[in-house]
């Protein structure tokens, strides 16, 4: 049986304990699987297991960031929390299909030090299982109407995470696609890219939850704009980190120059570069396995341009706008609220 983190206790659940959520939604989560799960098919689940970090104690799990801020949004408005698990399941599992299939994408090897689905498995079984995960995630919002949410709340918010799901196919189409040219997409275009792959996310997970605590429009339109706000903030936050970051922190080395990632700073350096700096990018971005002294010429670039200083600063925009949003709601439980503050304080050190 897999070891769950955080024991649900009285006290927890009152503090909103991090860990007692995280483990709620592993629990539910694993409990799909086993509804699911035959003999013949067994291989396929212990797959999504192995791809999630489930069973595996050597395993990183992912943050949980995605279904921690549905749970805790909920809680900020409604006292059952326990009764958007189901929702929260399904944005975790979402999110994971997307990362199976953006792995096999983009040739990524690992993740999280430990070798990609479709490394270990091959294409065609990590394709399939990241359908399967994302069919699953559809399965978890059906057990929301057994929790006594109307037809009406569980079609709305499946009504977002089916546009939810669009906007990240479309993210990654433009994200392929500017992969593919020599020439560096602009920032503005940068941001189109990102407001789909990562903000989208994590707002539609946010706003159905929401959606199934409050029939306050106004309300889910501030929880909207919070999750917008704080995907941006997110993804800016770790493009930062993917160059400047310390590996003690984030668990892997700051390699993004050497791999060629068109992240914001290197985009920013791109357009303010002079004539020799933007030659210098140019080099890096098209040699294959650049060695150090190339990489830290380019470093050296976006040092001379302002980049670390441009991305560190819209980071800390997009995590304020956030704030500004959520502390515009009149939360039932504002202990949720401090709770989201604290992830979102957390995880965006800019």
């Amino acid at each position: 049986m897999t070891e769950l983190r955080g024991t649900p206790s009285g006290a927890n659940l009152l503090e909103l304990d991090l860990d007692v959520l995280i483990a709620a939604t592993d629990k539910a989560i694993l409990e799909l699987f086993a509804e699911w799960e035959e003999p013949i098919t067994a291989n396929m689940y212990d797959q999504i297991r192995y791809h999630m970090g489930y069973g595996d104690p050597t395993a990183r799990l992912g943050k949980r960031m995605r279904p921690l801020l549905g749970l805790l949004t909920y809680a900020s408005l409604s006292s059952d929390w326990e009764r958007a698990i189901p929702g929260a399941a399904a944005v975790e599992l979402g999110h994971n299909f997307s990362l199976v299939h953006d792995d096999i994408e983009d040739s990524d090897a690992e993740r999280r030090g430990r070798p990609t689905l479709w490394v270990r498995e091959g294409i065609p079984h990590a394709i399939n299982t990241g359908d399967a995960l994302f069919t699953i995630s559809r399965v978890a919002t059906h057990r929301l109407s057994a929790l006594g949410f109307s037809d009406a709340k569980v079609i709305r918010m499946m009504k977002i995470y089916d546009e939810t799901c669009l906007r990240l196919c479309e993210g990654q189409f433009i994200d392929i696609a500017a992969s593919q040219k020599n020439e560096m997409q602009s920032v503005e275009h940068y941001f189109e890219m990102i407001g789909r792959k990562t903000a989208a996310l994590i707002s539609g997970g946010v706003e159905s939850a929401a959606v199934l605590a409050t029939d306050d429009n106004e309300v889910i339109a501030r929880f909207r704009a919070f999750g917008w706000a704080l995907g941006l903030a997110f993804q800016i936050n770790d493009d930062l980190l993917g160059i400047w970051g310390s590996e003690a922190a984030t668990g892997k080395e700051p390699s993004d120059l050497a791999r060629h990632k068109k992240t914001l700073p290197v985009l920013y350096a791109a357009e303010h570069a002079n004539t020799e700096d933007r030659g210098t990018l140019d080099r890096l971005f098209s040699t294959p396995n650049p060695d150090a002294a190339l990489v830290a010429a380019g470093l050296a670039v976006l040092e001379r341009t302002g980049a670390e200083a441009y991305t560190r600063e819209q980071a800390a925009i997009w995590r304020e706008r956030a704030l500004k949003e959520i502390h515009s709601v009149k939360a039932m439980n504002p202990r949720a609220i401090e709770r989201l503050e604290e992830i979102l304080t957390r995880v965006i050190s800019a």
